[in-house]
């Protein structure tokens, strides 16, 4: 808009007054006249030295010549002057004084600066307002259109070889493209186009990443827009996008709409603070009306992606509105590397790296989570002036992605490092003796984010089902770092704290959440409330008396002291094999899986 105005005729002339005005401000204007008494007036007149006088309202002014010498204020008629300056003896008209009523010289700038360019400025403003207002600013009156954004056919977009990992969603998904593109092969047999499609899984799993390969597979108009973007400050606004963003999808059928982050118009409704004529419920209300109302017989597909399913409204989730729902769950390991090799491509990989190895090490990680961790390894490469991407960088971008950057420049005693080398010593070798415990991959006293030293894990595969005895040795090695400093200096450092409280949530769990107490049987205890507005958990309603809390509270402390007392007298027993693996930790600073390899030669896990 700025290049434009100022290339239009109107700026120019706007230019052109402000010059004129200045002139004429600035330009002399002849000398200022003198103010005197009326009476030095009338001796001036006497004297000759006015020829001339001028009334202006209450104002004489005298002129000698064409120069103006004296003022004076004189209060009366033009008839009142003249028998006052005859009653002083001097004559008007022939052979006297001359006198002249009207004003005199105008002071032209002035007039220029007070009236002709506060006018300009008038004319500007409603100039420009009037633009915006019959251009494409009809911003003020385009609040009820729709934000979506449709998807254009000549770009470059995102297809199903670009997604990875979600095999049975990407089936279900290419199905609707399927019937997108032939309608008439599902009518021949009767069945229906599903009217939407629910998308749910934690964040960073490709739910929006799978909607965009959607819009780059089928050949139909495709609208994308964010839940949020219903919402704004006026009321009705909400419904009214709602409205216009059907009629637009209805006129392009068959066609896709997709809502991103439905749960922030979706939710519970009833649950808010204005009641039923709360904004967001009436912008619901109108997308359930235009899903599942009077008019059913469109070709209008709505997918909808969300990571919060729990806080929907149910009237959103029955068939006939959202048929289908769809969990993009985390990846597993060949989930992983197929991630990993979609985000590889490009990059100029090191012959030696196996993506297997970068898949095992990072279980529970997302798809958003994988592409970080690709591109920070190649961000090191750069860094350190490398022309490919080896497994170091790798495998030093799973380390910076799980905890943080190292923090080499960080200046601890050599009292503080030792205590930190048994910490994590404790860890690994307790780990080593318990057979249900994952291998120790890399052991490390560099610090990391929050973290002092580090002991990373390498599963041999994932877990979606954990037994007891499996918890058990996962309690047993996270206490194995507090153990192993009772052990080698007689007393325990604040260093174990996140260890102690993952420890005591997890022993919590497996009494109230999972049943694994023998004492207290097969059954949960609390039941969570939830306030659905907020979408977080606020409380534990407690269902139990205080005589089973008390019991829950033995059976936890039990829990952890029996895992404690393991790690304990595992270390004990092999006291030599943890001061050997904590003097190389000292020395080397990490250690990687065959150097910890060596050291454990000769320990064989104990038996369950």
């Amino acid at each position: 808009m700025k290049s434009n105005w100022r290339h239009s005729g109107f700026f120019y002339l706007l230019l052109l007054a402000v010059a004129v005005a200045l002139v004429f401000a600035f330009l002399p204007h002849g000398s200022k006249p003198q103010e005197v008494a009326i009476t030095e007036f009338i001796t001036y007149i006497k004297q000759g030295e006015i020829d001339h006088v001028s009334q202006n309202g209450n104002t004489l002014l005298g002129l000698y010549g064409e120069e103006k010498k004296y003022s004076a204020d004189y209060y009366g008629s033009t008839n009142d002057l003249v028998d006052f300056l005859s009653a002083n003896g001097i004559s008007v008209g022939e052979g006297g004084v001359s006198l002249d009523v009207e004003a005199g010289n105008r002071d032209w700038g002035m007039v220029a600066l007070q009236v002709v360019l506060p006018i300009m400025l008038l004319g500007l403003l409603f100039y420009f307002f009037f633009r915006s207002a019959r251009g494409a600013g009809t911003q003020a009156f385009n609040f009820g259109k729709s934000r979506a954004r449709l998807s254009s056919d000549n770009k470059p977009s995102i297809t199903f070889a670009d997604v990875a990992g979600t095999d049975e969603a990407k089936e279900e998904v290419q199905e609707v493209v399927e019937f997108l593109k032939s309608p008439q092969k599902f009518h021949a047999l009767g069945g229906r186009i599903p009217r939407g499609v629910l998308l749910v899984g934690p964040p960073g799993t490709g739910k929006t990443l799978l909607a965009k390969a959607i819009a780059g597979e089928a050949n139909v108009p495709f609208y994308s827009i964010s839940g949020s973007e219903f919402v704004e400050m006026f009321v009705g606004v909400g419904a009214a996008r709602v409205r216009d963003l059907f009629e637009q999808a209805k006129r392009n059928t068959p066609c896709l709409i997709f809502v991103d982050e439905i749960d922030a118009v979706g939710r519970h409704r009833g649950a808010g603070l204005g009641g039923g004529h709360d904004e967001r419920e009436q912008t619901l209300n109108q997308i359930l009306a235009e899903m599942d109302g009077f008019d059913t017989n469109t070709n209008v597909i709505v997918m909808a992606a969300t990571n919060r399913p729990d806080i929907l409204d149910p009237a959103l989730l029955r068939p006939g509105r959202f048929d289908r729902h769809i969990v993009i769950d985390l990846p597993d390991i060949k989930g992983r590397k197929a991630i990993l090799e979609v985000h590889a491509k490009g990059k100029p990989l090191a012959k030696e790296v196996n993506l297997e190895i970068i898949a095992k090490e990072t279980p529970g990680f997302s798809g958003a989570d994988l592409a970080n961790l690709i591109n920070e390894a190649a961000i090191l490469a750069a860094r350190r002036n490398r022309k490919d991407i080896t497994l170091k960088e790798l495998e030093d971008a799973t380390d910076r992605v799980i905890a943080g950057p190292e923090r080499k420049s960080r200046v601890i005693s050599s009292k503080e490092k030792e205590i930190i080398a048994y910490h994590e010593s404790g860890h690994a070798l307790t780990a080593r003796m318990l057979p249900n415990a994952d291998p120790v991959h890399k052991v490390t006293i560099v610090a990391r984010g929050m973290a002092g030293g580090w002991t990373r894990f390498l599963p041999t595969e994932d877990h979606y089902l954990w037994t007891k005895s499996q918890f058990n040795d996962r309690l047993a090695v996270s206490l194995g770092g507090h153990a192993a400093e009772e052990i080698a200096f007689g007393e325990v450092t604040t260093g174990a704290q996140n260890d102690l409280e993952q420890t005591t949530k997890l022993a919590r769990k497996m009494v109230t959440e999972y049943g694994m107490s023998k004492k207290l049987g097969p059954r949960t205890f609390g039941q969570k409330q939830e306030l659905v507005f907020l979408g977080r958990e606020i409380s534990e309603q407690r269902d139990y008396s205080e005589k089973v809390a008390q019991e829950i509270d033995e059976e936890v402390h039990n829990i952890i002291q029996r895992a404690y007392n393991t790690a304990k007298k595992i270390l004990t027993e092999n006291k030599a094999k943890l001061k050997q693996l904590a003097k190389e930790l000292i020395t080397h600073e990490t250690l990687e899986e065959p150097e910890l390899n060596k050291i454990f030669e000769g320990l064989t896990p104990q038996a369950d």
